[in-house]
């Protein structure tokens, strides 16, 4: 069931502009799968979904192989346009961005870092991404702003 609704996402994120989930979530409602705001919220994260141009410049999920900009740059391009101050306490790094652009960050410094990070959580316009400690925080906070 999960990998036919991924399928479904690209599908639907391929052939129309998506601009939040509660689109997606609409529309995936409407193709008979009945799903709640944080399988969309999962799915969007496994399916490493980002918000970016279309074809046509509409500002909406694309996948990331739709992106003009694949790896590193890509995530470097995101981080530049969505961060606006980054720091740190202990092992809890706290990135803030623009309004409604923390999930695309998110999605881009778990790209860019995942090696240095327990993991990451997003809301509309933070991130925090949990270290194992104090030193490796540092670190990811250096990394970040090197790309700023």
């Amino acid at each position: 069931m999960k990998n036919t609704r991924h399928e479904k996402i690209l599908e639907i994120i391929k052939s129309r502009p998506i601009f939040t989930q509660d689109d997606l979530q609409n529309a995936l409602n409407k193709f008979g799968f009945k799903v709640t705001q944080s399988t969309v919220s999962r799915d969007i994260r496994e399916l490493k979904l980002v918000k970016g141009h279309d074809s046509n410049g509409n500002y909406c999920y694309v996948a990331p192989k739709q992106s003009q900009e694949v790896g590193m740059s890509g995530y470097k391009q995101i981080i530049l346009n969505a961060v606006e101050d980054i720091g740190y306490s202990l092992n809890n790094v706290v990135i803030k961005c623009r309004g409604g652009m923390a999930q695309s960050v998110c999605v881009a410094i778990d790209g860019a870092f995942s090696d240095m990070m327990i993991g990451t959580i997003a809301g509309d316009d933070t991130v925090l991404a949990i270290t194992m400690n104090e030193n490796d925080s540092v670190s990811l906070v250096q990394k970040i702003r090197e790309l700023l």
